[in-house]
């Protein structure tokens, strides 16, 4: 199994959102704050767009610092007959959770769609996929991202009318003068939400009207992980699971999602995250390594909308050695 207790050198941060998406940073801010922070390279990977990558490029030669493009890709699991049950306290149970977090998984609920079966209360999970591009040619996924988008942002009218079914008064135009241009999404919904005296944070408009199984949630038309992954691989990026965890599988079970996956092209897995227990890291180098994959980090940095996240250190414990990108940009050497 990979071991980093002996790392010594730079450190990198291979995930993270900048006003391109769903952050609230500008793609320099970010990559100013990156070299701020110490970091030798940051990776720009916001969700379904490459828009800010040519500004983190260009401020990462200002600045020093390497700049990876980078793209963060949801897909569905629906027909793969995934459930992942609400409730647990450990990676083995039905979902993940860190012991410093008072017993609750946020993000969980908001990667999938909430399926009442019974008295369970379930979730048909969806999955990210991080697509890293070293070789200067990621703008041939625009096509699918450009898809993509669309179908996000007929998604967002139906959330909006939802929340003013309910008696809320906001609009679309607020909305997207959140988004500066960029992306439109969920928490910039959640942020006028806030704005308007309607809940006390962002995380609040999740949890009460926009995670899914809430009353304002719009289930999100996405690509299957196989299309996810060829689209990556055609366009001359390296694939990447991200934040396994937010699965909530049993480890055997995310085992047998590796194997499909990787038979469909994946390429490594993202087993340092912000979010992950000590245990749940060893669990995923080790599955890493069974399955042959590469070893990623990073942090899910999102700026002022994720304040306990911070680039490059997550929560305050999270170290990405550097010579993890080394491995990738191997990866990537070899779909040439």
């Amino acid at each position: 199994m990979t071991d980093f207790s002996d790392y010594n050198g730079k450190y990198i941060d291979l995930h993270t959102h900048s006003t391109a998406s769903d952050g609230s940073m500008t793609p320099a801010e970010l990559v100013r704050h990156a070299y701020e922070r110490g970091l030798s390279a940051v990776a720009l990977t916001d969700h379904d767009t490459v828009a800010g990558v040519e500004d983190a490029l260009e401020a990462g030669i200002k600045t020093g610092i390497e700049v990876i493009a980078g793209v963060e890709i949801s897909v569905s699991l629906s027909g793969w007959g995934i459930l992942a049950c609400e409730g647990g306290s450990k990676w083995k149970g039905d979902r993940p959770v860190r012991p410093d977090s008072g017993g609750t998984t946020p993000h969980i609920r908001a990667a999938g769609e909430l399926v009442m079966n019974g008295t369970d209360r379930t979730y048909e999970p969806e999955m990210h996929l991080l697509g890293y591009f070293f070789n200067g040619d990621y703008e041939s996924i625009l096509m699918t991202l450009e898809e993509l988008r669309r179908k996000r942002e007929q998604r967002n009218p139906r959330i909006v009318a939802k929340l003013n079914e309910m008696g809320f008064d906001i609009t679309m135009d607020e909305v997207r003068a959140k988004a500066h241009g960029g992306i439109v999404g969920r928490p910039h919904i959640a942020r006028v939400l806030m704005e308007k005296g309607y809940t006390a944070s962002v995380e609040e408009g999740f949890d009460k009207y926009l995670a899914a199984g809430r009353p304002a949630y719009v289930k999100k038309d996405k690509l299957t992980p196989e299309q996810g992954i060829a689209a990556i691989l055609q366009s001359g990026g390296v694939p990447v699971l991200a934040h396994p965890i937010h699965l909530g599988l049993p480890a055997e079970q995310l085992a047998d999602v590796l194997e499909r996956l990787k038979a469909a092209g994946l390429k490594g897995i993202e087993a340092l995250y912000s979010e992950n227990t000590p245990e749940q890291t060893r669990e995923l180098l080790e599955l890493a390594e069974k399955k042959g994959l590469k070893v990623t980090g990073g942090s899910d940095f999102h700026g002022s909308f994720k304040p306990d996240i911070e680039i490059g250190v997550g929560r305050g414990d999270l170290r990405v050695p550097g010579s993890l990108l080394n491995d990738l940009k191997d990866a990537g050497r070899r779909l040439i």
